[in-house]
């Protein structure tokens, strides 16, 4: 046999088989299902199938306490939504601290990015470390260290504010001074933030910075006209991430309030509302017209979002 017909009959064609039965691609292709079968289950058992349930649930009297005594109450949950005003009250509260964290969720990791990105900076990876490490701390931990903190009587920042001749405010109990003390647990962890935008800057070409200052631009120009717009990516997937989060707030204020909402129900969260209803209260199936009730709103929101998202951010690839 020649050397051309040897190599001819190693080399597999396109439409050979596998064990006479599946041609190669095909083999490819149940492989790839196979590899991917774990995933697929897990988003179909933990997701797909317990969101219709919920969405199932929403037209029943469903109580955990009493599973075999559920019962059909078709548009009931939803009409009593329509009319139940702690519903609008803690979508006012959570809209409110929105408006109020999302910004400060972009602007300070952005700013501590862009401080550590800077050459001149000493120490700049001991300071990427430490302003990371408190991400990794779990929240439940945190909110308790700042519990005590923020203590009116005892806690560190009202003694040292002492020491300056200053009256600390009872941060945790009063309705002016709980959104500040809120943030600043939530600043405590912009760690992950600050480090995917820092990662993005790092991407930018040099090309386009030497090219700024031959031409004499100065270093606010060069971050308004050369690293923002390149990183208005990260800065839209952080946007996204924080609004979500945001939505799903409840970990902070449930500690703190130890779920009462207080003072004065200004920390009386959609999600702490929720909460009440569907486990303190038992009532699942109108717990459940909670939950989609959110579901829609961080929908339009974020469907909201990407359509704007065309006018101000930035990819390098293309326009999409």
């Amino acid at each position: 046999m020649s050397v051309a017909d040897q190599t001819q009959s190693m080399t597999a064609p396109t439409g050979r088989t596998i064990f006479g039965r599946l041609t190669l691609q095909q083999s490819r292709t149940l492989w790839g299902w196979v590899f991917l079968a774990p995933w697929v289950f897990g988003f179909l058992a933990f997701y797909f199938f317990p969101m219709i349930a919920s969405f199932a649930f929403t037209f029943t009297d469903l109580q955990l306490t009493k599973p075999n005594e559920v019962s059909f109450v078709g548009l009931d949950n939803y009409r009593a939504l329509l009319k139940d005003i702690y519903v609008g009250k803690s979508l006012k509260v959570t809209l409110s601290y929105m408006v109020l964290a999302l910004p400060i969720s972009i602007l300070i990791p952005l700013g501590l990015a862009t401080l550590l990105n800077s050459k001149q900076l000493w120490g700049r990876r001991l300071f990427r470390t430490l302003f990371y490490m408190p991400y990794i701390v779990p929240i439940i931990s945190v909110t308790y260290i700042f519990n005590g903190f923020l203590n009116a009587q005892s806690g560190w920042l009202n003694r040292f504010l002492g020491l300056l001749g200053i009256s600390g405010p009872n941060w945790l109990y009063s309705s002016t001074w709980i959104y500040p003390a809120l943030l600043m647990i939530g600043i405590w962890g912009t760690g992950n933030a600050m480090l995917t935008l820092l990662a993005s800057m790092q991407t930018v070409p040099t090309e386009l910075y030497e090219a700024a200052r031959v031409d004499g631009a100065g270093p606010v120009t060069v971050f308004r006209r050369i690293t923002l717009p390149l990183i208005t990516p990260m800065i839209f997937y952080n946007l996204i991430l924080s609004m979500i989060g945001l939505f799903r707030y409840f970990d902070v204020p449930y500690i703190i309030s130890r779920g009462t909402g207080g003072p004065n129900d200004i920390t009386l969260f959609y999600n702490i509302y929720f909460y009440r209803v569907a486990i303190q209260y038992d009532r699942m199936g109108y717990g459940a017209t909670l939950a989609w009730l959110l579901f829609v709103i961080a929908l339009i929101a974020t469907v909201i979002l990407f359509a704007t998202a065309r006018k101000w951010v930035y990819y390098a690839g293309g326009d999409d």
